[in-house]
């Protein structure tokens, strides 16, 4: 079985897990200090693999570009979503958040990047999103999320996080389609860094307790996160179109919901049953192979 197979399954089933790490990981430290700790060390990560490996490192104008996508696919993105969500914004509310990146992805792509889709493709998206909709809808409803007024700061750097990953997704497709991932991604995380240490040193006191759970979150973090899930998803945006790969996404709230079940024993709701139906629905018709003749003229 090839890697383009499996690699759509490894990615959801890898990535959705930060949403439990985040659980844990935000008990132990403040968001900034552990995505600091965690961008730092996945560079060395992705560094020692990439000399491992003698991967060909990149001439100083990808070397630019590459800072440039981390900034948004992982400095802004995951810093404005833990800072967000740690700030008042519900969970419900952040996923249908996180659930609109599909779409966006799909309307920008032809603007920036010349990308467009079937109609059987555009069908997907939005039945994607129909069915995050539905999943969440028992969340929606909750008395907790009713009144939101409070957290319209929180809500708009959501907002602002998931057009970063968004515009960071599409820039890596356009100007990153060429050269070595490893080395690619070690400058994506110095990227990061930039622009997260900052924020570190300008709100928190750099809490981390150092104890067991924060360590193996961070561990998971390092190794499943940012190697295994970021490394699935720059291969995945390099080998296909990234309207089809940003469409995983909607895969995320049922396999974290399926996953607190088992961790936590959350309860399955029959929204939550009904939605995933249909998200998976939705992400097959997204990412089903175009016909012969399609696939000729882009040859």
């Amino acid at each position: 079985m090839s890697l383009d197979r499996i690699a759509p399954a490894i990615f959801v089933l890898l990535w959705s897990t930060g949403w439990v790490v985040a659980k844990y990981a935000s008990i132990h430290s403040e968001p900034f200090t552990f995505l600091v700790v965690r961008y730092a060390l996945s560079a060395l990560a992705f560094l020692s693999l990439a000399l491992a490996m003698r991967a060909a490192w990149p001439r100083r104008a990808i070397v630019l570009r590459a800072v440039y996508s981390g900034m948004f696919l992982h400095g802004f993105y995951l810093g404005g979503l833990w800072w967000a969500i740690a700030n008042g914004v519900p969970a419900g509310i952040s996923g249908i958040i996180a659930a609109l990146q599909p779409l966006l992805t799909a309307m920008a792509a032809p603007l920036l990047i010349g990308e467009r889709l079937q109609g059987i493709q555009r069908l997907g998206l939005l039945l994607g999103f129909l069915g995050i909709a539905i999943a969440i809808s028992p969340k929606l409803l909750d008395p907790a999320t009713a009144n939101l007024a409070h957290a319209a700061v929180p809500l708009g750097i959501n907002l602002i996080a998931m057009c970063s990953v968004t515009y960071g997704t599409l820039y890596q497709k356009k100007h990153l389609q060429t050269g070595s991932l490893l080395p690619i991604a070690t400058l994506q995380y110095v990227g990061a860094i930039i622009i997260t240490v900052p924020l570190m040193l300008a709100f928190e006191r750099m809490h981390f307790d150092g104890s067991v759970q924060a360590i193996a979150a961070l561990i998971w973090s390092v190794f499943g996160l940012s190697m295994g899930g970021v490394g699935l998803l720059l291969y995945l945006i390099r080998r296909g179109q990234v309207s089809r790969a940003a469409s995983l996404i909607y895969l995320m709230p049922p396999a974290v919901a399926l996953e607190a079940f088992i961790a936590f024993g959350e309860p399955l709701t029959v929204p939550l049953v009904v939605g995933t139906i249909i998200v998976v629905t939705g992400v097959y018709l997204t990412n089903r192979k175009v016909g012969a003749r399609l696939q000729e003229q882009a040859q």
